[in-house]
Parts: C-alpha cells; structure tokens; sequence
C-alpha cells in the first residue's frame, strides 16, 4: 500500500465536521401529513443561515414521543453517536417536543446528554433560547420539557372523556371488533360512509364509527357456537369441530378454547357496547379496570345472538367457575389422590372439581411442589430438573465453542433451525444435547444415561455432555453419529456405550477437536469422490448402527 492520504468518515478534521448537521424529524401520527415537511423546512432555514450543511436524516414517522422503544430513527441517531460513526457535529430538531415528550423529563435530557457526550451539539431550531448550555438556557429548556410532557397528559385526560361520551351513545371509540362484526363509518347524520378495514381510522371529528354485523358466513359461525357450545359444554370441543370443518378464525390461525371463550363473553353479539375494561393511558402499563369503571351502552347494536341464548351460557360459565382457596384446592386433590392411588395431569384436568392444572402451576408454582404439597412421590424421577441451570448454560457454551472451532477450520456454521444445534457447511448437523444420569428401578442394575433430542435431527453428529450421578456435575463427553433416522431418546448404559461405539471425551476440548477432524475428514472424502453424469459410481449407504439410532 502507498504512502498516498486517506480519508475516512471517521476522521474528519473537526472543522470540517462542525460544519456538518444531521436532522431528526418526527411526527405523531398519520393525520399529520405536512409535520415532517414543515420541520425540515424550518430547519433547513436555520441551516442556512448557520452555514451547515444538512448530510444526514433520522425521521420518526406516525410514532408517539411518550416513548423512545418505537422510534428507530431516534434509536439509530443515539447508536450511530455511541459507536462514533457520525460524521457531524450539530443534530437540528424543530422543537422541544419533537425530540420527545417524555413523561419524565430526565429521560429527554439523558438522550441529549448522549449525544453531548460524542462531541454532537443538539440544537432547536424554532424554540427563542440558544441551547448554548447558559443557566438561562437550561432553565427554559427544563420548563419546555416538562411542558411538552405535560401536554401529553392533558390531551390524554381530554381524549378519554371523549372517548366516554361517544362509548355512551353507542359508537365504538377505538380498538378492534369480534369475529363476524365490522367497523362502519358514519357521519353527523348517520349516514354510512363505507366498512372501515383492518388499520383504516375516521379522520373528521364529526364522523363516527358503529359496530355492525359482517360476513353472513361468519355471523352463521357465531350463532352454531353459542348453540353448540349449550349441547357439549365445552370450548375445546367446540374448537377442534370448528377446525375440522375448516372454518376460517379471525386470525387466519386454527381455532382455540380462548378464542371460542372471547366470543361466548362478548355482550356485543346481543347488541351492547362495552368500553373502557383495560386501559392504556400514555402507553405505560395496560390496567385492566373494575366493573364499575366500564362504560355500558346497552342494546345500542344490531344484535347476532339471541339474548336468552346468551344468558344461559353466561349462567353456565359464571357457576362452572370456582373459585377455592389453596387449602381447599389441595385437600379435593388429596381426595381425588386416595380415590385413585395417583395423580397426573391427565387426572387433574378430566376430574370435576379440581382446579386446571395451569391454575395449580400459578398457584402453587409447579407440579413436584404441588405433588410435594398433597403427600404424593410420583414414580418419573424428576430430580434433574433441579439440575437444569446447570446443563442448560453449559450446553450453550459448548455450542459457542464447537462453532468458534468449524470457523476457524474454514467452515460455516448456522443454527438450521434447531435448538442448540449447529448446521455446518449447509449439509451436516452438529447437535449438542446433555446425557442425564437415570438410576435403575433395581439398584443392582447399573445406571444408564438419556438424550432428549428434538424430531427428524438431520445426519451428522450428537455432541452430548454426560452427567454424573444424581445430575449434580458434568462427568465427561460423549459422541455419537446419527444417520437422520434417530428418535426423540437415546438410552445407554456405559457397557452400551462401549459396544454401539459411541465416543468418550474427558474434556471439551478433546470433544470440539474430535468433531472438527470428522468434519474435515468428511469434507475431503466428498472432495475426492468424482463427480458428474459421466462417471457412474455405487451409491454408497450410511452403515446404520445396531439398535441405536432405530430407538
């Protein structure tokens, strides 16, 4: 290379890069078609009569000030700042409010500070002060921040008691409609203006927006629900039928229990409008609300289902719910236990009565405790779980370390699309499993070892980390060559393993350069077998190990 100068980006000569701005526009939503236009005109004024020249654009388009997760453009000006890639020393914002009306005011100072930090001067170009770092200028600025945040709350306060008093007349303020119903949109007069679709919003505050009935077919769809679920009395059933008769969900998605169970509680299908249950007030936490606090418009709608109809399946619903204290749940279940000398999932779930068994995992935080709890040892040892943490985080590190090696090799490695699993060159997977110690039922018996693996794992190699007794401690490593063919378990004993040939390793290392010679070993075997159509050659056949992978 010559002696000649090069100029990067990086480096240039601070002068120059004073003389270079970037701009970050936002606006807030849609509606506001001309913000981002009229920001970038005033800024470009400011520009010009500054002598800067404008080499970079950071925009947020539609996308709220509350909160910086959403804005890519804001996100990308900090990272670019962070890693020391901008090529500018001024960032030009039109206002204030447009770098952000967080609700704490700190947040937006941090976010300036950032950009301080790399040398970056944050200018606004439209407000009266010169954010020029004067006692003068961060007073005012600190009272323009909390007053671009506190606009924020009053517009909220102001849209949600508007949102009540059209919620009370019968017009569906915001949100999503059931399956089977749409969105009309409808003037001052009530007269329709069109069916408003997935994502369309009114735009004229004197227009409104009404929930009327659908598609025929899906209007027909809702009505067998209600009529099936009052013959089966069950979601499940209702769902797996619908899903066999290939009736199209909402979703697109195969019909499920709480998809079925949305529709059975919905009071719009009889004709009232319900507003107000979950709110999200300037998008910090959903809360859903008391009973109380819903806003009720009743037999404001068109109506789908019959009100008796629907009245009986609420009444169904509403005693079908129990609800137990934990001693209550745990002594049913010591019940149900002498009953039937055991328990099980499938036990719990088909036994009237006892609560879910997801409701048993919320309360009682998982099955072995709950089972602990009752006085039941179930047969299934479930000591590894314990173990878990351990095998989990050392199975990751042996993935990193297997992928550093093939790379270093000259190979190529991806995940293919398995769990801990490492695809190499495209043809040929590496999967790194744990090997749990599993104790006999006969303690004369000598102990064997078990590998969990995911369905159709492609040919190649299980890496496995085999642990020691009781699952407390990694004991060494295992290898192990599959064709494709191996199933969800693989069980050996240690006189198993030495007959099925399956590998030993001390330590990782001597596994990782194991497998990377198989793979090079591999790779010149195919590099020297000829190809081409005009050579015939016998197809040679994986040699399938005996009783190994056909397990």
């Amino acid at each position: 290379m010559g002696t000649e100068l090069v100029v990067r980006k990086s480096s240039l000569p601070a002068a120059r890069r004073m003389s270079r701005a970037a701009q970050y526009v936002r606006m807030s939503t849609e509606r506001q078609q001309y913000s981002i236009q009229n920001q970038a005109a005033a800024i470009a004024a400011y520009a010009h009569a500054h002598n800067l020249t404008i080499v970079r654009t950071y925009r947020d388009e539609g996308e709220s000030g509350l909160l910086i997760k959403n804005r890519a453009g804001l996100i990308q000006l900090l990272d670019d700042v962070k890693a020391g890639n901008a090529d500018f020393g001024h960032v030009l914002v039109y206002d204030v409010s447009r770098w952000g009306r967080f609700q704490d005011a700190d947040e937006s100072a941090h976010y300036e500070f950032v950009c301080k930090q790399g040398g970056i001067r944050v200018t606004y170009c439209a407000e009266q002060f010169d954010n020029d770092g004067s006692m003068l200028a961060s007073i005012v600025k600190n009272i323009k921040r909390v007053m671009a945040a506190e606009y924020s709350r009053e517009l909220s306060t102001k849209v949600y008691a508007g949102q009540c008093r059209f919620a009370r007349l019968g017009y569906k303020p915001c949100g999503k409609v059931g399956y089977g119903l749409v969105r009309e949109l409808v003037d001052e007069k009530e007269n329709s203006k069109g069916i408003l679709k997935k994502g369309d919003r009114k735009y004229l505050s004197s227009d409104h927006v009404r929930v009327r009935p659908g598609d025929p077919k899906e209007v027909a769809v809702v009505r067998w629900i209600f009529r099936r679920f009052l013959e089966v009395k069950s979601e499940t059933v209702v769902a797996w039928e619908l899903n066999k008769k290939e009736a199209p969900s909402q979703s697109g998605k195969q019909w499920t229990r709480v998809m079925v169970g949305a529709i059975l509680r919905d009071e719009t299908y009889i004709g009232n409008l319900i507003f107000n249950r979950r709110s999200y007030k300037l998008r910090q936490t959903h809360t859903y609300n008391p009973p109380e606090q819903w806003i009720r418009a009743e037999g404001c709608l068109e109506s789908i289902v019959d009100r008796e109809v629907f009245t009986r399946v609420a009444k169904f619903i509403s005693e079908r719910r129990v609800d137990l204290t934990e001693e209550e749940m745990l002594v049913r279940l010591q019940k149900v236990l002498l009953k039937e000398g055991k328990l099980s999932i499938g036990i719990i779930d088909r036994t009237p009565g006892l609560p879910s068994v997801a409701t048993c995992q919320t309360h009682f935080g998982s099955m072995r405790n709950l089972y602990r709890l009752v006085g039941y040892t179930p047969k299934r040892n479930y000591e590894f779980l314990d173990s878990r943490p351990l095998w989990s985080e050392q199975k990751t590190e042996l993935a990193s370390r297997i992928a550093a090696a093939i790379r270093r090799s000259g190979g190529r490695t991806s995940s293919g699309g398995w769990t801990d699993s490492l695809l190499v060159n495209g043809n040929i997977c590496v999967s790194v499993r744990a090997a749990r110690w599993t104790p006999r039922k006969d303690p004369s018996h000598s102990p064997h070892w078990t590998i969990q693996c995911d369905a159709h794992v492609p040919a190649g190699w299980i890496a496995a980390i085999r642990l020691s007794e009781h699952n407390k401690d990694v004991l060494d490593y295992v290898l192990l060559a599959t064709d494709g063919s191996v199933k969800r378990t693989i069980r050996f004993s240690e006189k198993a393993r030495e007959k099925r040939d399956i590998s030993c390793f001390k330590t990782a290392d001597g596994l990782v350069r194991a497998i990377t010679r198989r793979l090079a070993k591999r790779n010149r075997a195919s590099q020297a077998m000829p190809s081409g159509p005009s050579r015939r050659s016998k197809t040679i056949q994986p040699k399938r190990r005996s009783g190994l992978e056909r397990r």
